[in-house]
């Protein structure tokens, strides 16, 4: 059964609440009562499955054959299918819950994501996969948290530190355009490469250090609005189902985490 209710979880001074019914998103990120997360329904942070970011003009080849998604973000098709629905949730504990989504219209294939959270006072823990149990399909994985440019009124604004090999260069259609260019300043919208893997850390300063690390080497740095900041690990580059396809299988399901530290300043 699919679940309206919010999930809290807590460690020590932090406490995490998962909204299952919207998109199992991680609606808030308390750390010793300070919120972490852009707060709204479309906000906190949600999944990218079974893509992430923009597919161009929603169409897709696999198999040889044509695909078209829904148009969501024009002419685009963005972020996946999973962000706005409701997941079942499968356990949970004090610091721990599992959900499940079973991926159906408008993906044209039947498959199962699950999504793990462990809380720990210092650092959480996200873990999703995807499995079909027929038809093998090509999937992407990944995460959109939408952090606070600013924890408390008058405090300081967030600052994006990273060290990417290259940045995939951005075309008009804001889709990257096959060319890896030399990272540049920002502000950015952006898709970066880290062969070593993900590893961004936003600090507010005299508040809060939080490092986003992942063992992908793919990340979107988002920062043009003047309420909040993305840094969104993926399996692949926006468009990937047409550049950079992961294939799901039967016996070799598309599984990536990812993890949140923070210090006190």
């Amino acid at each position: 059964m699919t679940t309206k209710d919010d999930i809290r979880l807590v460690a020590g001074g932090t406490e995490l609440t998962v909204q299952g019914g919207n998109g199992c998103r991680i609606g808030s990120l308390r750390i010793d009562g300070t919120e972490v997360l852009r707060q709204g329904d479309h906000y906190g942070s949600f999944p990218m499955v079974p893509w992430c970011g923009r597919t161009d003009n929603g169409r897709f080849l696999s198999g040889g054959e044509s695909y078209q998604l829904p148009i969501t973000d024009p002419p685009h098709a963005i972020h996946g299918t999973v962000r706005d629905v409701a997941w079942r949730l499968a356990r949970s504990s004090a610091d721990e819950a599992a959900f499940t989504y079973d991926l159906t219209e408008p993906w044209p294939w039947n498959g199962r994501v699950t999504q793990l959270f462990a809380l720990s006072e210092d650092s959480v823990t996200i873990t999703m996969g995807i499995e079909t149990y027929g038809d093998s399909f090509p999937a992407q994985i990944g995460w959109h948290p939408w952090f606070k440019r600013h924890l408390r009124e008058g405090g300081a604004e967030a600052r994006i530190d990273f060290d990417a090999a290259w940045q995939e260069e951005r075309g008009e259609n804001y889709l990257p355009t096959g060319k890896r260019i030399d990272p540049r300043p920002s502000p950015w919208d952006d898709c970066f490469g880290m062969p070593d893997g993900v590893d961004v850390t936003v600090t507010w300063a005299d508040e809060l250090e939080l490092r986003i690390k992942s063992r992908e080497q793919w990340v979107v740095v988002y920062d043009h609005q003047p309420d909040g900041v993305c840094v969104e690990p993926q399996t692949g580059p926006p468009n990937g189902l047409n550049t950079h396809p992961r294939l799901v299988t039967p016996i070799d399901p598309l599984e990536a985490s990812t993890t949140w530290s923070w210090r006190r300043l």
